[in-house]
């Protein structure tokens, strides 16, 4: 295991950490926990980090976390191919497309088959436009688009193009749809909810989301940020 002194050179010259984000952090939260941890436990007083695509409060699932001169890769990694599993809840809708706002809007659901269900997911496989959700760090003149939500202001976010190369309905227990999808950069996972509830026409949120796969990382080789800190805890 390296020693204090190797781990203080090693992060500065580059570093790469996968870490599972737990549900309530933001991806930012994450990323100061990590300074401070540098900090306090290799004494690192000045380090760039950043992460390679943001995980909402409400998702849990795989952070790149890249610090030092790894910052520099950031912009590859978001352009991968990312995985998500997680749930739609069916026949009601919430303004920011999940469960950071109430459910409203209640409609039947019980007429819904899985032949239909299975149909909607092959209607939203392959190139496409999205609009983004307005509760989203999409910038509105330089505001982020979530803020204008907050004030309750209507604005009207241009479509991204995406690209959603594989959908799965993974469970029918309604009125929620187990989900795996596999998309390109700039999918929005709740904006994907949100159409796939209008297709129906029952009206749907997202209820939970994770990020499993971002490339060739796997969540299941990232640390827990409690592991984190035990590792950086017990250097020498």
């Amino acid at each position: 295991m390296e020693n204090r002194k190797e781990l203080h050179d090693a992060f500065q010259a580059g570093r790469v950490l996968l870490v599972d984000k737990p549900l309530q952090w933001t991806s930012f939260d994450v990323v100061n926990k990590i300074k401070a941890l540098l900090r306090y436990r290799l004494g690192v007083k000045k380090i760039r980090i950043g992460h390679a695509g943001t995980l909402d409060p409400l998702a849990t699932g795989l952070l790149i976390i890249c610090a030092g001169k790894a910052t520099k890769q950031i912009e590859k990694y978001q352009a991968f191919d990312k995985v998500y599993t997680g749930t739609f809840f069916l026949g009601k809708t919430t303004p920011s497309y999940d469960l950071e706002t109430d459910p409203e809007n209640p409609k039947p659901v019980t007429h819904i088959t899985p032949e239909q269900l299975h149909h909607t997911a092959r209607a939203f496989t392959g190139p496409q436009q999205q609009v983004p959700p307005l509760y989203s760090a999409k910038k509105i003149e330089g505001e982020r688009a979530y803020k204008h939500a907050r004030q309750g202001l209507q604005t009207k976010l241009k479509p991204n193009n995406i690209h959603i190369k594989r959908f799965e309905i993974t469970q029918v227990n309604l009125p929620e749809v187990g989900f795996s999808v596999t998309c390109s950069k700039g999918t929005y996972i709740r904006a994907l909810a949100r159409d796939f509830g209008q297709h129906l026409g029952t009206g749907a949120h997202l209820s939970t989301l994770r990020r499993t796969d971002i490339g060739t990382f796997s969540v299941t080789d990232a640390l827990q940020i409690a592991q984190l800190e035990a590792a950086l805890c017990n250097v020498k």
